[in-house]
């Protein structure tokens, strides 16, 4: 039997998931533990205090409705927060502050970094220190270009750019060290890394930031064995403020760059230092690296930036464009970012070849010259166009909403129109009939083969029918 306080989380969590994303209510609810249930008050454990402010700036209201749905007017949420309190201590410390629904409170980390004596003396003096090297400006290796300000925020991405701020505002002051960054090639992974950098140069212009590819550091630790300067090399990376390497799986298989990179992370974080990770994987995924070194990367906090959404696609080239001081009509834009899917870097590509064919060819960009660029720019994925594309055209020929085509809805119209979705679905592209019942409202594969042999009957018997799918046909297909 359910104790009170899982029954009234429970109960709050069937309203939260009706009101909030898939992937919101995974990230930000699901891993949320009911602790206590005592005066009206229940006690929700969260698992640091980013998570906590996260929670009271992004779903405070919702929250309050729940609460007082279960527990009535005087119901409030107690937050547990459980983080470790250093890198070292296997123990976890834990603290709560009561925090009712009726306002909001900061909750500050009482872990707070005490200056350490040794020999007497405050701070540590770093015997290793090269003579003259502090004074050595270092150049960052920041592109101006992948700043905040040109980073398209979306649900795709939303963590990692709010954990990515909070470690330009204070680096090495949040419990986000070190941030890693892991997602699939081109969804900006770089940018970001970049991003944070610059913002911390803007915010702290005294603190030393350094950008690195694994790659580069790599090379250049190898110079230096060869140099016989490997106490040099370590030296400059134990002086940085702030380090960011770019795609650490790289280390992979390199025990001696791991070992001499093992001691500078080690020195850098015990000093207070921040350092950004990005990665095509998280590390419970990465292999050939060293578990000592796996396990300081789960230290802070690992965020994964996902495939963007349509909007967020879309919104990304009307940045691009914007940046680019050029205008291109809204079917092609919308035509672009349907057709493109996976891959920002893809997508901006391709708008950057939209432009040059039209300038080199003079020729104004329409539809079809977009067509047939993305034929020629992504070869065999092209010929493939996405169910999001397919599901557009149809809404538009129809006038009707795609959120309608998405619905439960069973009016005769939507019905028809989802029908025709899922039949150019099946016929176009290489998608599973699972996936596209997915894609059309959440049925299953026998409701999309249901709806390809209603499509092929109406086609043989009616007329008017068999000139929708070939006018649509012709509106699909890429030339």
């Amino acid at each position: 039997m359910s104790k009170p306080h899982d029954e009234v989380w429970g109960n709050c969590l069937s309203v939260i998931k009706d009101n909030v994303s898939h992937q919101s209510f995974k990230t930000w609810f699901e891993p949320i533990k009911p602790i206590s249930l005592k005066s009206n008050t229940l006690t929700i454990q969260v698992p640091s205090q980013f998570f906590y402010e996260w929670l009271e700036e992004h779903y405070i209201t919702l929250l309050k409705k729940t609460i007082k749905k279960e527990l009535g007017p005087n119901g409030s949420l107690e937050y547990s927060i459980i983080m470790d309190n250093s890198y070292n201590t296997p123990s976890k410390g834990q603290y709560s502050m009561k925090v009712p629904t009726t306002h909001r409170s900061a909750i500050r980390n009482p872990s707070v970094a005490m200056p350490v004596e040794v020999g007497g003396q405050r701070g540590i003096k770093n015997p290793f220190i090269i003579p003259g090297l502090k004074k050595v400006v270092v150049d960052s290796q920041l592109n101006p270009n992948y700043s905040f300000e040109n980073f398209v925020e979306g649900e795709c991405n939303r963590l990692a750019r709010s954990a990515g701020f909070a470690v330009a505002s204070k680096p090495g002051g949040t419990a986000f060290n070190p941030l890693l960054i892991y997602g699939s090639v081109g969804l900006g992974k770089t940018h970001l890394a970049h991003a944070i950098g610059i913002e911390i140069k803007n915010n702290h212009p005294n603190k030393t930031v350094l950008y690195v590819s694994s790659e580069k550091f790599t090379q250049q630790f190898i110079e230096s064995v060869r140099n016989n300067s490997q106490n040099d090399f370590i030296h400059f990376y134990q002086m940085i403020d702030v380090l960011i390497i770019d795609d650490v799986q790289f280390f992979a298989g390199k025990e001696k760059t791991q070992d001499v990179f093992f001691h500078i992370f080690n020195h850098l974080h015990q000093t207070g230092k921040q350092l950004v990770l990005t990665s095509d994987k998280p590390p419970v995924e990465m292999q050939g690296i060293e578990q000592r070194l796996l396990s300081r990367f789960k230290w802070g906090l690992s965020a994964d930036l996902q495939v963007p959404s349509l909007e967020t696609r879309i919104a990304i080239l009307q940045k691009k464009m914007y940046t680019e001081g050029i205008e291109l009509p809204k079917d092609v834009v919308e035509y672009l970012a349907y057709s493109i899917t996976t891959n920002i870097r893809e997508l901006e590509g391709a708008l950057i070849s939209l432009i040059a064919q039209s300038s080199l060819n003079k020729k104004s960009i329409t539809l079809e010259l977009a067509k047939q660029m993305i034929d020629k720019f992504v070869k065999n994925t092209a010929r493939e166009v996405s169910i999001d594309y397919i599901q557009k055209v149809v809404c538009d020929y129809f006038n009707l909403p795609i959120e309608l085509l998405k619905s439960k809805t069973r009016k005769r119209e939507v019905v028809q129109a989802r029908q025709i979705a899922m039949y150019f679905a099946k016929q176009l592209t290489k998608a599973s009939l699972a996936s596209i019942g997915a894609h059309c409202g959440g049925k299953d594969h026998a409701t999309v083969l249901h709806a390809c042999k209603t499509v092929n009957n109406l086609m043989e018997t009616d007329k008017r029918f068999k000139g929708y799918i070939q006018d649509l046909e012709k509106k699909i297909a890429i030339q």
